[in-house]
């Protein structure tokens, strides 16, 4: 009996600790860790000098922290790791500026969208040769060689959309601008945002195809699936930001 006793109280112990949700979690454990790649300006950028995080899914990040009363710990992860990162709950929600796919949406849970209609697949490329450039065809050829970084949405496209091009991995998507800009590429598969930043700080690179993008979406917050009142929360977060403003005000200082 008393082995039954204790393997019953057990058993209910596990079910409590099943039942507990993020929310629950988050607030017992004083902070809400954020996966980021931190290498996508002007989503979420790690800046070495200063040893913080920059950009909109920053301020999102301290935003959605305060609303819970908590600190933010940053957990790093890569676009190959992140899919296997949010899987493992490596982190309750994952920032930075990550695309809302279908794919992402059958094995993860996303929020609602931000950045609508500012997100969509483009190039960049030096200014020098900004008029070769006018449309996909022009870049799918053998003679030019684009850069992408593994794992992520720029992948997926440069795979599904190019098939002559010469495709060259580099694992630091936060370099690849200045790598097109030296010459050791001469496209990069990118969005729109990333793009716009780049060409305003490097005098050296153009967008030529930015209003004409190959494809449209929007941002969203990734996180494990299962916990509904977690993602119910998120959204109503985003929900009281766009509302009062503050989400318009960040679009705007970051994204346009």
């Amino acid at each position: 009996m008393k082995k039954f006793l204790v393997t019953m109280l057990m058993f209910i112990i596990s079910l409590n600790i099943a039942e507990a949700g993020h929310l629950e979690e988050i607030a017992e454990r004083g902070s809400i860790r954020i996966g980021t790649t931190g290498d996508y300006r002007p989503m979420s950028y790690y800046n070495v000098e200063t040893g913080s995080y920059e950009g909109i899914d920053a301020e999102l990040s301290k935003l959605i922290a305060d609303s819970l009363n908590v600190k933010i710990e940053y957990v790093p992860t890569t676009w190959s790791t992140l899919t296997a990162d949010t899987l493992a709950g490596k982190f309750d929600i994952a920032l930075c500026g990550i695309s809302r796919t279908y794919a992402r949406a059958q094995s993860m849970a996303m929020s609602d969208g931000y950045g609508i209609g500012m997100f969509g697949k483009t190039i960049l490329c030096r200014k020098s040769d900004a008029q070769k450039f006018k449309s996909l065809a022009d870049i799918d050829k053998s003679s030019v060689r684009v850069m992408i970084n593994p794992g992520g949405t720029n992948q997926k496209f440069a795979n599904e959309n190019l098939k002559n091009a010469q495709i060259i991995i580099f694992n630091e998507n936060a370099e690849i601008p200045s790598q097109i800009a030296e010459g050791n590429a001469d496209i990069m598969i990118t969005e729109i945002v990333e793009a716009l930043s780049y060409i305003r700080s490097n005098p050296k690179l153009a967008a030529p195809l930015i209003n004409k993008p190959f494809t449209s979406h929007s941002c969203g917050i990734l996180m494990q699936k299962g916990d509904q009142e977690f993602l119910n929360y998120i959204n109503f977060v985003l929900a009281e930001l766009r509302n009062d403003g503050t989400l318009e005000s960040l679009e705007n200082k970051y994204l346009k």
